[in-house]
C-alpha cells in the first residue's frame, strides 16, 4: 500500500529520542530550546515558540493578537476546520473568504470581497492558508490587510520550507515580514513530524512572549511583570525564586522535549526532504501531462514550495466516474489519496451559525481536488506506478507516456 502521506524516521531520529529519554528532562528542558532555535534559523525568523501542534498554534495565535469576542476573523473556506475553529474558541466570529479555484488559495481579490460582504468594521483578523505548500499571494494579501488595519495570521500548517515573494523579494514562509505571525504543523504527514507539535513564528518580541505565556496556563515568572509585590518580592527586593503569577488563563498547550528532540532531528533534513519532494512531484507532472485536460496538476511554484501534498483537479463528472469510486479503485490498487479539503463553510456547525454561502471557487477546487501520494519513503517507480493506477480507474490508461528509468 502507498499512503498518500507518512513520516519518514531515521536512525538519527530515533537516536535523539533515546539522548532525551536518558537525560534528565523529559518536558520543559533544553531540546525544546534547541528546537525553537532550529526552527528560528530554518525560516529566517528571530522567535519561534514549540506548542503541543498546529491547531494549539492557531488558537495561541488568535489569544497572542488579542482576538475574542465582538472581533470577525476572515478565513478562507477552502482548509482543515482548525483554521476556523480557532478563531471560534476565543468567542470571534468567522467570516469565509472564497478561494481561487484552481489553487484553491485565498487571493486579494476574495479577501477584498469577503470584507465587503457584511462590512469590514468588525474584522479584527485574516488567517492565510498556504494551501498544499504553496505560499498565498502575501504581497497582495498584506496590502488590503493593510488598508483595513487588519492582524494577518499566516496558516503555515502546509508549508515548512516553502517560500513566497514580498515587496520584490524571496521570503521564507515563517519569516513574517508581512504577516504578525505565522503557525506551523508537524504531524506525521507533513514534511517533518514530531509525532504531535506545532510552533508560532513570529517578528514581535511582545506576540512571542505572550505565546509562551498562554502555552504555559499564562503565568509568567518574570519579575518585571508581578502584580502583588508582597508575594512576589522578599523584604530585600529580590524575587522570590518560587513565585509565579497568572494574569489571565492560558492553556497546557506546551511542547515535550521527546518531541522537539525529534522535530530538531528532523529540520536537519529538511532541504533533503524538499529536494526528494520536488523530484517526485516533477515526475508526477511528466507523467500526467498525457492526462489532461481530465486530470490537472494544481499549479505549484516548484522551487519555492513546501510540497506538503500533491493535489490534482480531476474533471470526475466529465469522465463519468464518482470521487468515492476512484478512491475505492485506486485503494484497491494499493494506493492511498485524501480529499482536502470538504469547505469549512458546508460544515454543518458553520451552515447553522451563519446559513448557506455562496463560494463558488472553494466548491469548484473541492469537486475536483484528490491528492496522490507524496512522501519519503515512494521510489520514482512508485510514482508511475499511482499514475499508471489512475489511468486506468479513470478508463485513460492508453494516455500515459512510458517510463524511463532516472526520469526526473
Amino acid at each position: 500500500m502507498i499512503p498518500y502521506g507518512c513520516q519518514s524516521i531515521d536512525e538519527d531520529d530515533i537516536a535523539a529520542v533515546a539522548d532525551v529519554l536518558r537525560g534528565d528532562f523529559l518536558t520543559g528542558g533544553p531540546a525544546v530550546d534547541r528546537f525553537e532555535a532550529a526552527l528560528a534559523a530554518a525560516v529566517d525568523t528571530p522567535h519561534a515558540v514549540a506548542c503541543a501542534n498546529g491547531t494549539a498554534a492557531l488558537h495561541l495565535a488568535m489569544m497572542a493578537l488579542g482576538i475574542g469576542p465582538g472581533a470577525t476573523v476572515v478565513v478562507p473556506s477552502l482548509t482543515f476546520l482548525a483554521s476556523a475553529n480557532a478563531a471560534r474558541y476565543v468567542g470571534a466570529e468567522v467570516r469565509f473568504a472564497d478561494v481561487d479555484p484552481e489553487t484553491g488559495l485565498l487571493t486579494p481579490d476574495t479577501l477584498e470581497v469577503a470584507l465587503q460582504r457584511g462590512g469590514a468594521a468588525s474584522v479584527h483578523a485574516v488567517v492565510v492558508v498556504h494551501l498544499n505548500g504553496r505560499c498565498a499571494d502575501l504581497d497582495g494579501i498584506s496590502k488590503v490587510t493593510q488598508r483595513y488595519g487588519l492582524k494577518l495570521v499566516e496558516d503555515a500548517c502546509h508549508a515548512v520550507g516553502g517560500a513566497g515573494q514580498v515587496a520584490g523579494r524571496r521570503a521564507m514562509v515563517g519569516s513574517c515580514p508581512a504577516s504578525d505571525l505565522a503557525c506551523f504543523s508537524f504531524h506525521p504527514v507533513k514534511t517533518i513530524a514530531m509525532g504531535e507539535g506545532g510552533a508560532v513564528t513570529t517578528r514581535s518580541q511582545e506576540i512571542a512572549d505572550r505565546v509562551r505565556r498562554m502555552r504555559n496556563h499564562g503565568m509568567t515568572r518574570d519579575p518585571e511583570t508581578f502584580l502583588d509585590r508582597e508575594e512576589g518580592f522578599a523584604p530585600d527586593g529580590s524575587p522570590n525564586p518560587w513565585y509565579y503569577e497568572m494574569h489571565e488563563p492560558g492553556f497546557n498547550y506546551r511542547a515535550t522535549d521527546i518531541h522537539c528532540a525529534l522535530g530538531e532531528s528532523q529540520l536537519r533534513k529538511l532541504p533533503v526532504f524538499l529536494a526528494r519532494r520536488r523530484a517526485l512531484a516533477a515526475r508526477y507532472n511528466r507523467l500526467l501531462a498525457g492526462l489532461a485536460p481530465a486530470v490537472v496538476p494544481v499549479p505549484r511554484l516548484a522551487e519555492d514550495d513546501g510540497w506538503h501534498l500533491y493535489a490534482v483537479l480531476i474533471d470526475f463528472a466529465g469522465l463519468g466516474h464518482s470521487r468515492a469510486d476512484v478512491m475505492r479503485g485506486l485503494r484497491e490498487r494499493g494506493i492511498g489519496t485524501q480529499v482536502h479539503y470538504f469547505p469549512v463553510h458546508r460544515q454543518p456547525y458553520y451552515r447553522r451559525r451563519y446559513g448557506a454561502l455562496d463560494l463558488p471557487g472553494a466548491d469548484a477546487y473541492y469537486r475536483c481536488q484528490l491528492s496522490l501520494p507524496l512522501h519519503m519513503r515512494m521510489a520514482e517507480e512508485d510514482v508511475d506506478r499511482v499514475v499508471a493506477a489512475l489511468a486506468d480507474v479513470l478508463g485513460l490508461a492508453g494516455e500515459v507516456p512510458s517510463s524511463r528509468a532516472g526520469a526526473a
